[in-house]
Parts: structure tokens; sequence; C-alpha cells
């Protein structure tokens, strides 16, 4: 006997339809794991056909990314949380990317897109203005004060860039398992050797 739709229970709007697709989509990632999930597979779970997902989202790759944007404020709470206490922006820097290259790649949710074989696509969420603006936002939280160092505007944008950036390098790795990442006082000690003192850089004039 065929299942009505949204097995059910309708939402009550595009809002409702979006959140309960999202919903669906990590109990699905629960289940089959992000690489074998599909849209299918979500569609079978909310009682429906693809082609109600896709009017929501147009492809795996855009729910993924919208699942991962979900799950987001709660790593950001965590990390700002572990960053406490720290007011050295560099030392702050280090361990921001020391924290979340040893934490992300067991965030099943906020990792999907990377998970399925998609490592462009995450990158290219990951490097969007939506998560740059998470980023400036979670680095606002904590006790460093920016300003005061020189970190206002499109330096503190260009600090923020540039530290997502050093970190999707480890994080394609540890999730890949293309090499043996870094970790604990190991990864810790090359990023203040190297990325440290970038943090620590004077600003450098553009070149006409």
């Amino acid at each position: 006997m065929k299942r009505p739709a949204w097995n059910g229970s309708p939402p009550s709007g595009p809002a409702e339809a979006r959140e309960r697709i999202l919903t669906a989509a990590m109990r699905c990632i629960d289940t089959h794991g992000a690489r074998r999930t599909s849209l299918s597979h979500v569609a079978a779970e909310l009682g429906v056909i693809r082609q109600t997902v896709y009017r929501y989202y147009p492809s795996t790759e855009a729910l993924f990314a919208a699942v991962g944007y979900a799950a987001r404020d709660s790593f950001v709470d965590r990390l700002v949380a572990h960053l406490a206490g720290r007011a050295d922006p560099a030392e702050l820097a280090v361990e921001a990317v020391a924290f979340t290259v040893e934490e992300l790649p067991g965030e099943r949710y906020l990792t999907a897109l990377m998970n399925t074989g998609q490592g462009t696509a995450f990158s290219r969420y990951a490097l969007s203005e939506v998560a740059l603006s998470a980023c400036r936002e979670a680095f606002g939280r904590t006790d460093v004060e920016w300003a005061a160092h020189g970190f206002t505007g499109a330096e503190f944008d260009g600090l923020i860039e540039f530290l997502v950036r050093v970190l999707l390098s480890f994080v394609e790795e540890a999730v890949d398992g293309a090499a043996p990442p870094r970790r604990g006082a190991e990864l810790r000690a090359y990023l203040r050797r190297w990325v440290a003192p970038a943090v620590r850089a004077e600003p450098v004039a553009a070149i006409a």
C-alpha cells in the first residue's frame, strides 16, 4: 500500500518543508552514511517523490550544503567555548585551526559534502560568503581585541580567509585519509612555526 505524501502530515509551508527535508537528510546520513545517501533516500524517508525534494534543493550538493549550514552553529559554539581565555591573536588562530582539524572530520553533517567525495564542492561552500561570515562572527566572539591588533575591515576578512584555506588543506587530508594527519602537539608546533608568524606579520602594501 502506497504511503500518503509527507507520511500523511504535509508541511504548513516552504520553511517547514525545508526543515523537514534537512531533518530527513540527517537521518539518512546516520543510516546510510553520506557517501551512500541520495535524494531518493531522503524522498522515501519523507514519503514524497524526488521532484518534491528538488523543488526545495535542486541537487544533492545543495541539500548537503544546507545540512552543513544547519549543523554549523553548534560546532561554532563548541569552538568559541574551547578558545575562551586566549587573547593573543596568533595563539588563538593556531588553536582554532588545530581544534577544527581534529574535530571536524567527526562531524558527519558538517562534512557531508566531503564525505560524498565532493571535496571541491565542500571547499567552495567553506569559502562562500555565508561560511566566511560565520567564521568572522565566531572569531568576533572570542577574547581577542582584534582591532587593537590591527585586524579591522579587509585585514580581518583576509585573516579569516587565510585560516579557512589553511584549514581546508588539513581537513581534506584527514577526511580522505590520503596521508597521516598531524595531531596534538605535532600539529600545534607546525602551526606555530608557519601560521603564527603570518598572523603576527605587519600588513604589506599592495603593489601598484
